[in-house]
Formats: C-alpha cells, sequence, structure tokens
C-alpha cells in the first residue's frame, strides 16, 4: 500500500484546512476572547499536522505542531492573542501554503525550514507560557472511550487458510493477538492511518487475519474500526499497543492475546466435511456500510465555512474527477445532436399522418429526457464561487497593512453558482480587481477625511445570477476615475488626437485603461485608478465568454461589472442565415428582433442607426463584418437587437431559422484571427454553424 496514493486527497483537505485558519485566525484579530474560535482553530492545526505527518512531510508537521502548541496554551488562558501573534500565524499559513505548492508540483513538500517563523513561534511560546509542557497538544480532545477489548474475534468466520496460519504461529512457540483499533470520527484518511498502524506492529511480527479485508481497508470500505490477528514473538502486548497508538487520530488500541484452544479443530473439521469452502475468501465476514468517503467530505464542507459551532450535515457532498464531468458532457452533446437529427427528418419526412404524430411524440419525449439530463449534469457541475472569493478578506487585511490605508471589504452572494471550468479561471481577474480599488481606488485616511467620508474605505464584491449569466461587482467607495487624466495620457500617448478626443464619452474614455499600452507604463498608478493589469482581466473574462463593464463617479469611487455565462458547454441560440451560412447567436445577448424599412434607416457621424421606442440603435451589417462581397439591400430588413450591458446595437440578418439548445464545439487554432467566432455547432443535418460572439462587436 503507497500513501503517495492519497496525495489527491491530502492536497483537497489540506486547502480546506488552511481556509478554516485564515477565516478563523481573522475572527479571533476581532474576538481575541472567542473560545470558541480558538477551538476551531486549535482543532484544524491538529488534522493538518496529523495529514502531514501521514504523508511524511515532515517540516509541515513541524510547523503546524508548534502552531498547535500556541493555541494550547492560549485554550489553557496561559497566553494573550496579541497582533504579533496574528501576523505570525498568518505568516504560518503562507509557509504551509508554500509546501502545498510545492507537493502540487512535485509530491514533495521541500527543502525550506522556515526557520525564522518556527523560532517566532517558540518566542512566543516560552515568553507567554508558564513554563507550561505543548504535549497535552497531541492528545485527543475528547476522553477516549474505553472499549472491551475485541469482543468479537470468536464471531469471526476464518477460512481454513488463516486458522491454519493461526494454529501454525502457536505451535510454533508464538503469541496470536487480536487487536481492534478505533480511529477517531473526525479523520479524513482513515485508510492511510490504517496502513501506518498496520506498518508499526509489523515492526512485532506478521498480520495473518485482516477483518475487513486488507483491500476494503485500503479502499476506505469500513466505518471507524478495523481488526487484525498478529503473529508475534513478542510477549508484552503493551509495547505493540503502544506502537499502535503512536499513529496520530487513533482514538483506542484494544486487544488481547488468542488462547490456544480458540480455533483448535476447526480448521480439521471443515476440511473434512466442506472442502469446497478452502479457497472462501477472507471476506466473508459481513463488510462494514460503505459510507466512509460521505463523512470526510461532508467533514470538509463544515470545515471549509470557517464557523466556529458544528452544524449538522444535511447534505451528502461526493467528489468527482472534473474528466469524468467532462465526458458525461460529451455524450450529453452527443445525445442533443441525435435529437437534432431526429428534428430535421420530421421536418422532411413525407409519412401517413398516424406515423408522423408517433414520430413527433417520441421527439418530444427525447428531447425532455435530453433537457432533464441537461440540467442534472449542469447541476452537478455547478459549483459555488465561494471557494474563489473565500480567500480576499485575508488578502485586503495584507493590503491594508502593506499600503498603511484603512479598508474592510464586503463580500455578498459568496454561494452563487458557476459553472466549475468559469470559477477555476476565475480568481486571478477578481483579484487583481480588489487590488487596484485597494492601491488605487481608495484614498489616503487624511483625504477622505476632508472629503467628509469614514477613514476606513469600503472595498465591495457582489455576486448574483441575472437569467442565463451571473454577474460580479467589484468596486470601493474612493476617488473614482479621472477621467480628464486618462484622456491626457491617451492623447500624450497618441492613442487619440485632442480634437477627437473632446468629443469621447466617458465610456469611451475609460475603455482605453483596458488597452495594453496604458497598463504596462508605470506611471499609469498615478492616475486615480485603473490602468495595471486591466487588459489581461478583460482578455481572460472575455476568455470565459463574459465581458466587463466600468461604472465610475470621480470623488465617489467605481465600480467593475462583470458578466459571466452560467456555463460554457450548452447554450440556447437563436440560429440565422446570413447570405447561405447558418449561424448562431446566444439567446441571453437578444433584446428583441425588429423588421425594419431601408427608408428608417438615419446617419449619425455617418454611421447607420435606427430609431426603436425611442432609442437609437447603431446598425451593424453582418455580411460586412463576415467579409461577404456586398449586395444591394432588400426593401425590408431583419435586425437582431443584442445587449451587452447599456450598449445595444442592430445586426442585420438576411433570415431567421429559429431557437435551437446547441452544443458549444472549441475551434482551437483553426479560427484565430478573430474574436468574432467563439466557436461552433454541429446542426440536426450534419452541417457545422459558427457561433457568433457579438460581445466583441460592442
Amino acid at each position: 500500500m503507497d500513501v503517495s496514493q492519497y496525495l489527491e486527497i491530502f492536497i483537497d483537505e489540506t486547502n480546506g484546512h488552511l481556509q478554516t485558519l485564515s477565516d478563523n485566525i481573522m475572527q479571533l484579530e476581532k474576538e481575541p476572547e472567542n473560545k470558541d474560535v480558538i477551538n476551531e482553530i486549535f482543532r484544524a492545526a491538529h488534522s493538518l499536522k496529523g495529514m502531514a505527518g501521514t504523508m511524511g512531510f515532515k517540516r509541515m508537521q513541524r510547523l503546524t505542531h508548534d502552531m498547535e502548541n500556541v493555541f494550547q496554551e492560549i485554550r489553557s488562558d496561559k497566553m494573550k492573542v496579541t497582533s504579533s501573534l496574528i501576523d505570525v500565524l498568518f505568516d504560518c499559513l503562507d509557509a504551509i501554503d508554500g509546501y502545498l505548492e510545492n507537493v502540487k508540483e512535485t509530491s514533495d513538500e521541500g527543502t525550506n525550514d522556515n526557520e525564522a517563523i518556527v523560532k517566532e513561534l517558540n518566542d512566543i511560546l516560552a515568553g507567554g507560557a508558564e513554563e507550561s509542557e505543548a504535549a497535552p497538544a497531541a492528545e485527543p480532545e475528547a476522553p477516549a472511550q474505553e472499549t472491551k477489548a475485541v469482543t468479537n474475534y470468536m464471531d469471526f468466520e476464518l477460512n481454513n487458510k488463516e486458522k491454519d496460519d493461526i494454529k501454525e504461529a502457536q505451535d510454533a512457540g508464538h503469541k496470536v493477538y487480536a487487536i481492534t483499533v478505533k480511529i477517531q470520527k473526525e479523520c479524513l484518511l482513515k485508510a492511510a492511518r490504517a496502513f501506518l498502524v498496520f506498518k508499526a506492529v509489523e515492526d512485532f511480527g506478521q498480520i495473518i487475519v485482516y477483518r475487513p479485508s486488507s483491500q476494503d481497508i485500503e479502499d476506505e470500505k469500513f466505518e471507524d474500526e478495523f481488526s487484525f490477528f498478529l503473529d508475534s514473538e513478542e510477549t508484552d502486548f503493551e509495547k505493540i499497543k503502544a506502537a499502535a497508538n503512536a499513529v496520530s487520530e487513533i482514538e483506542t488500541v484494544t486487544g488481547e492475546e488468542i488462547p490456544i484452544a480458540a480455533f483448535e479443530g476447526g480448521a480439521e473439521e471443515e476440511k473434512t466435511e466442506e472442502p469446497e469452502k478452502a479457497e472462501a475468501p477472507a471476506e466473508t465476514h459481513p463488510a462494514p456500510a460503505k459510507t466512509a468517503q460521505a463523512p470526510a467530505s461532508t467533514e470538509k464542507k463544515a470545515a471549509g465555512k470557517g464557523k466556529s459551532t458544528p452544524k449538522p450535515v444535511t447534505n451528502r457532498t461526493i467528489r468527482v474527477d472534473i474528466e469524468k464531468l467532462d465526458a458525461l458532457m460529451n455524450q450529453v452533446s452527443e445525445l442533443i445532436i441525435a435529437k437534432n437529427s431526429l428534428v430535421s427528418l420530421s421536418m422532411t419526412g413525407e409519412n401517413k399522418e398516424d406515423q408522423v404524430q408517433t414520430f413527433q411524440e417520441q421527439i418530444e419525449y427525447l428531447e425532455r429526457i435530453t433537457t432533464n439530463l441537461h440540467e442534472s449534469v449542469m447541476k452537478v457541475r455547478m459549483v459555488p464561487i465561494e471557494s474563489v472569493v473565500n480567500k480576499f478578506p485575508r488578502m485586503i487585511r495584507d493590503l491594508s497593512k502593506r499600503l498603511n490605508k484603512k479598508m474592510e471589504l464586503e463580500m455578498t452572494g459568496e454561494d452563487t453558482e458557476l459553472d466549475r471550468t468559469v470559477v477555476d479561471q476565475l480568481g486571478d481577474p477578481l483579484q487583481h480587481l480588489l487590488r487596484n480599488s485597494a492601491d488605487h481606488g481608495l484614498e489616503s485616511a487624511e483625504l477622505r477625511k476632508e472629503r467628509g467620508k469614514s477613514e476606513v474605505g469600503t472595498i465591495f464584491l457582489k455576486a448574483f445570477q441575472e437569467g442565463n449569466n451571473v454577474i460580479i461587482e467589484v468596486g470601493d467607495d474612493g476617488n473614482g476615475i479621472d477621467t480628464e487624466s486618462v484622456k491626457e495620457k491617451a492623447i500624450e500617448r497618441g492613442l487619440v488626437t485632442p480634437e477627437a478626443a473632446e468629443q469621447l464619452s466617458q465610456k469611451e474614455i475609460i475603455d482605453f485603461l483596458f488597452m495594453p499600452s496604458f497598463s504596462m507604463a508605470k506611471q499609469i498608478s498615478d492616475i486615480s485608478g485603473r490602468g495595471v493589469g486591466l487588459d489581461v482581466v478583460k482578455s481572460n473574462i472575455e476568455a470565459l465568454g463574459g465581458d466587463v463593464e466600468v461604472r465610475s463617479k470621480l470623488g465617489e469611487g467605481s465600480k467593475f461589472i462583470v458578466r459571466l455565462p452560467l456555463t460554457l458547454a450548452i447554450i440556447q441560440a437563436l440560429m440565422v442565415e446570413i447570405r447561405d451560412e447558418k449561424y448562431a447567436i446566444a439567446l441571453a445577448s437578444i433584446q428583441t428582433i425588429e423588421y425594419i424599412s431601408t427608408s428608417d434607416i438615419k446617419y449619425v457621424e455617418s454611421k447607420e442607426v435606427i430609431h426603436i421606442r425611442g432609442a437609437v440603435i447603431p446598425l451593424i451589417r453582418m455580411d460586412r463584418e463576415l467579409d461577404f462581397e456586398p449586395v444591394e439591400d432588400d426593401e425590408n430588413l431583419t435586425v437582431v437587437i443584442v445587449q451587452k450591458g447599456d450598449k445595444t446595437a442592430g445586426l442585420v440578418i438576411d433570415n431567421l431559422i429559429g431557437q435551437q439548445e446547441i452544443v458549444i464545439k472549441s475551434l482551437g487554432e483553426y479560427i484565430s484571427t478573430t474574436k468574432l467566432i467563439s466557436g461552433a455547432t454541429i446542426l440536426g443535418d450534419g452541417e457545422v454553424a459558427l457561433i457568433l460572439d457579438v460581445n466583441t462587436l460592442m
């Protein structure tokens, strides 16, 4: 059995514990006397220490052990929580996170001993404690409940080989001990703990019976207890017991020597009466209920929230490999393509009336199934954005100290769900926006006071669902964007002439900040806010099928509005024709469809516009955008009105085909010269239609 097979679980659970520690240490800074928070931190540090020890990561184990010692002193009221202690604890978390990054990359923790941090912890311990030993920290919190020594071993159904092994050991003058080990309920890596117990006791002899089977123990198919028989020459059972007890997160080890007469004659009787049982597997003993994995993951879910009081677990969660989900999504995709084929056949078929009706019913049935299957799979793929945003409060705390500005972060909607593939790539853009707010958006405490604002600046992050999109707003109550300064910088860089600059709207001026030439200039940070790296933010968000909009008021603050699609896999789309080619437009982008006369087209600054219900909407000729040869207009035009935030545009197309659920297929490197095409889909007749990203047109 190889402990490395638990690496993925270790990484996952360590991430959860680190987040728990971060959340609770933040809480502890505000409430230094809160015993619940202190106990929660102690438990998380204890679990981290045990997991690191199991995996053989000695440096991480040492660091978490020292953290645990400090909190043992705090729990015992021998030490007070101070601001400097909080800083050191956060340094510890950063060090553990560094170990974890090494583990992710190399499966090893690295060689950094973090001596400075360990020394700081021990100095705090020496200064704040009254010469108390830190050893009690390693003890389980609840007193171990004494259990009877393997009361069931006589009930174990042993096969002939096991009985012969017991008899041979006893005939050789060895001891055979029946041992039962109970693991703490909070333990997250039970199979690894069992493996370490086996490793420890095998220094004294050989294991000859496992209950449940060794394979079931390896696969964690047991509750909190497992038993085994040990063939040993050791006469002092307490030594064996002590070795097993030395493994962390073991609650109790009980056992006794099996009397020589216990199984005498049993093997011989079975050999004569039931020879066919000779090869009976060791697993004939009833296996425990197969629920070992659920408690671990639900434990993590509860811990990940960073709450100080335990909550009843109301739902079970499972870990699912994202590649398996992607394979499932591809199967759903094929099913939808099959459905589209049937729809296509139903339109062209000329069957008898009753056959057509049956055929139509089958199509409707298939459509219901695929829709339900799609929704079910999407629910599996959807995860709360909490996993991304829960690291931001700590980041803002650190920025507050580094920039010497008082600031607080207000977050709402952390439970808003998005497609896992979107969430995984969302962290960096949001982090960049928050850093901009802290570094460039918020004014100094003195300037805020002059303006009649609170000295403590507010940065906010709000997430909510709106139709088929998730909106994430990031902003602050700081200085806002000085558009005049941005305009001057744009003129200075030759991006716009002074005459043209005077005609620019506020939004057009702000758009300069998303240009690479702005973000590369070091001086841009002198402008009231927003230049550094915003081009990267914009490109990352657009790569996810989303867009970024900015709203700002000088002296009052700024707000970045990020719109993202709920999923990147399957969407509702409007199928249209441009010349003889078929294209898809995401339904979520479409506001209305209008039929206009060519005489209704007006011109503003040499650009075509139409007036609809009091709004002036620019026209975009899609045949020109797609490089078709120009043709003479018909008297009437079909216009699809699309919207992106506050912006609208009218796309001139040739024909409407209808609404359809489509599967998005990546084009890879085939079409990389234009952002207008975001992917492709396969229609029911096998034809390929390109998907238009209308956001790039506005």
